[in-house]
């Protein structure tokens, strides 16, 4: 039986002299070699596919064994290859250009019964491109120029999709994103070495999310304050347990953006057509829900607060110590439909599952005497919040 290590140069011994047949004979059937950060191939097929295209395109092409290091059944060999992409074959869809080259790279390979089961193929992809005239060299001008290019463009997309991020109370972060207006609000909550996400905002912000929750130690866990699209929509991204009320993990766990108790009819005729098209882009899709919260449960030092008539299980939290009250879509604090933002209201009545229970809500809310009330949207209440919150819980239905 031939050493892990002897396979390992039988294989490279064949892809040098360019002899595929006897290069493919080393793999078991089946097995992958994964070129990290680009594409799996599956032998033996698809090793004869690569290389063969390979060759056609670098006639010339030469590797070398630099170094190689064993360990039981596992070797890692450091290469060395050139050659010159002459054709007539194309590589990867680009046309040869007789450009030269000349890198470095390591297999780390998996060895059981005298054949290959798996091998890692690590290279540098940038260096591949700079030599074939894909990027620029490095340290050039041109280089310089596509770096103020790419940042321009970062700027760009930060200005349409990116998120502000700042500290509103001890431990407690306001992140604010949204798209075609930044008025939706996700909170970190430091909790150990990392935070706790309340509410995930809209698919766009799972970039600037993500970044937010990294500065901080990482997502712990994501609470959702209720599972419509605008809430749920960059949960999927922060690759966290998702938790809410027992009474919202149906409508989490959905594919379904529109929520059966949803009526857009009940919406100004200027305004059906923007929901109708945006809440569909700001949706990240079916959330799973790893557990449950409910009424008393504690969330990074807050407790939460069952407030349901928006959504059949919206939740807010709230904090004993400085009575700061996180509470979703509770209240909202603008005009959905034209974006002027104010006081409290009871949220629209398109969105609405019990508008009546909404109400008791937000009187619920205001008899735990909050000192600052953050919504899912827009500006917090401050001030008389109480007071603020039983006028809003009185107004007509018809002056909504």
């Amino acid at each position: 039986m031939a050493t892990t290590a002897e396979i390992a140069r039988r294989y490279f011994a064949a892809l040098s002299a360019r002899d595929l047949d006897a290069a493919t004979a080393c793999w078991s059937p089946g097995s992958i070699e994964r070129m990290v950060g680009a594409q799996d191939l599956v032998a033996p097929d698809g090793i004869l596919a690569y290389f063969s295209e390979l060759f056609e395109a670098f006639p010339d092409f030469a590797i070398e064994i630099v170094e190689l290091t064993t360990y039981r059944a596992r070797t890692a060999v450091r290469w060395r290859a050139t050659g010159t992409f002459a054709g007539p074959g194309a590589f990867q869809g680009f046309a040869p250009n007789h450009a030269r080259i000349e890198l470095e790279g390591c297999d780390v390979i998996t060895v059981q019964d005298d054949l290959i089961v798996h091998s890692d193929a690590f290279v540098d992809s940038g260096a591949i491109a700079r030599q074939l005239g894909l990027l620029p060299p490095a340290g050039s001008p041109a280089e310089a120029r596509l770096a103020r290019l790419a940042n321009l463009r970062t700027r760009v997309a930060m200005a349409l999709h990116g998120a502000e991020t700042r500290r509103i109370a001890e431990g407690v972060w306001l992140v604010r994103g949204g798209f075609p207006i930044k008025t939706m609000n996700v909170y970190l909550i430091e909790e150990g070495d990392g935070v706790t996400v309340f509410d995930a905002g809209i698919s766009a912000m799972g970039g600037a999310l993500r970044a937010a929750c990294a500065r901080l130690g990482g997502a712990n866990r994501v609470v959702l304050g209720h599972a419509d699209a605008d809430h749920r929509g960059a949960a999927p991204a922060l690759q966290a347990p998702v938790y809410c009320h027992p009474a919202e993990r149906a409508a989490a766990e959905s594919s379904a953006t529109f929520r059966d108790y949803w009526d857009l009819g009940k919406l100004r005729g200027y305004a059906r057509p923007f929901f109708t098209r945006m809440l569909p882009a700001w949706d990240g899709g079916a959330t799973p829900i790893t557990g449950t919260v409910t009424a008393g449960d504690d969330v990074a030092g807050f407790r939460v607060v069952e407030l349901p008539g928006h959504a059949p299980g919206l939740i807010g939290l709230f904090r004993e110590s400085d009575r700061l009250a996180l509470v979703s879509d509770v209240v909202y604090t603008l005009d959905i439909q034209t974006g002027r933002r104010g006081g409290p209201r009871i949220p629209h009545p398109a969105f609405d599952a019990d508008i009546e229970q909404a109400r008791a809500s937000i009187r619920r809310l205001a008899e735990l005497g909050p000192s600052e009330v953050w919504a899912g949207h827009a500006e917090p209440v401050c001030g008389d919040v109480v007071g603020q919150l039983q006028r809003a819980a009185a107004v007509a239905l018809q002056s909504l």
